[in-house]
């Protein structure tokens, strides 16, 4: 099987699955110490953790991009 064709397969799995399989492929990197990660993985989850409780507000992504880009230019 082709990388191409593994591609196709992943990317018409349900988002749920995908980010499964992407966590799992970007482990297999070791891009990181695993201590790094782990801190990582903890602020994840706390920054999860108070968005759901209501201590944080979401922010639209490319929204937030051109406010910044206006602010620097």
């Amino acid at each position: 099987m082709d990388a191409a064709l593994i591609e196709r397969e992943a990317i018409a799995l349900p988002i749920a699955e995908r980010a499964v399989l992407a966590d799992r492929l970007l482990q297999t990197l070791q891009l990181e110490d695993s201590t790094r990660m782990e801190a990582w993985g903890r602020e994840a989850d706390r920054r999860l953790d108070a968005f759901e409780k209501g201590g944080t507000t979401e922010v639209d992504g490319p929204a937030s991009v051109v406010a910044i880009r206006r602010r620097i230019a």
